[in-house]
């Protein structure tokens, strides 16, 4: 089994380093005949693959935490109202505030997502986290905050072009320094997450197993749904609204390498940035020299990807 998760493991890293060099050299620009090839490549299409990598990971971790937590593999961090509140929060900053720098709009999104988990947190007060309820609330949080994004966009039509793009999930004009805003905040939330494998198997086993092997279920839900949000929305800051990516990662990952949250998280992670990845490529070179947002690709995948789990699941 171990030898089966290693392969798994120098698979996804092969498929990974074998998309970063084929978008490397392609794109828009010839890069034997462009002016100022290098700086292309170092400023732009690195900077975007980096980047894609990064994102990627941090949605996949997201999802294979709040499906942990739920216990559910359908679930996703859309499905808590966690990119519905950060996609909120970054919008109402485009539209009402066009003169702040786009510095802040990695702030702006964790606080609308955080804001989201609270409000979350306060409507499941007496039900302790029960994953049915978490559920629906979260479903409930999701359509009510996409009507207030709605409403901004409707009413704000002068400024309304940027923050589409952001909000279909878009990697174009990003650079080093976002990546650099995204690679501080992982290097913190990534060996906290991976520290939780153990208590996620506990929770695994059922609520009661946990608790008499000496877990605290409450607590390891809400220490998960935290960095779950936290990832989920420095993610969704920089890239925009990714879809899926954190359905369908933890999914794939989960028919890999098993459900033993030891492995199954760092390869969530990894197949989070190869989805990512490619879709970011492939939205930049199908089409060239128009682009179009990875967002797009990502929810042509996962909307008929989910609608197949839907079919296979009964776990409702």
């Amino acid at each position: 089994m171990i030898n089966t998760q290693w392969r798994t493991t120098v698979i996804l890293l092969t498929f990974i380093l074998v998309t970063a060099v084929t978008g490397l050299f392609t794109g828009n620009f010839n890069l034997s005949t462009a002016v100022g090839s290098e700086w292309i490549i170092n400023n732009i299409r690195l900077a975007r693959i980096v980047l894609a990598v990064l994102a990627g990971a941090a949605l996949g971790l997201s999802g294979c935490l709040i499906q942990g937590v739920i216990r559910n593999p359908l679930a996703a961090p859309d499905l808590i109202g966690v990119s519905a509140g950060a996609g909120l929060a970054a919008t109402a900053m485009l539209l009402l505030f066009p003169d702040l720098s786009l510095f802040w709009l990695m702030p702006m999104a964790i606080i609308g997502a955080l804001v989201t988990l609270l409000l979350l947190l306060w409507l499941m007060r007496n039900h302790s986290l029960n994953p049915a309820r978490l559920v629906l609330v979260g479903i409930t949080l999701s359509i009510w905050l996409t009507a207030f994004t709605d409403w901004l966009l409707v009413s704000h039509p002068q400024q309304t072009n940027a923050a589409l793009i952001w909000l279909t999930g878009s990697l174009w004009g990003r650079g080093w320094q976002q990546i650099w805003m995204l690679l501080t905040a992982l290097l913190i939330l990534v060996p906290v997450t991976l520290t939780l494998s153990l208590k996620l198997n506990l929770l695994a086993l059922g609520d009661e197993t946990a608790e008499s092997l000496g877990s605290s279920v409450l607590q390891t839900r809400k220490i998960s749904l935290f960095l779950a949000v936290t990832l989920a929305a420095v993610s969704v800051a920089v890239c925009g609204a990714l879809s899926f990516v954190g359905l369908i990662a933890p999914h794939m990952a989960r028919l890999l390498v098993g459900g033993n949250h030891r492995y199954l998280l760092p390869a969530a992670a990894m197949t989070g940035a190869l989805l990512v990845l490619l879709a970011d490529t492939t939205a930049r070179t199908i089409a060239a020299p128009l682009e179009l947002p990875a967002g797009v690709f990502t929810a042509l995948i996962g909307a008929p990807y989910f609608l197949f789990l839907l079919t296979r699941y009964r776990g409702w």
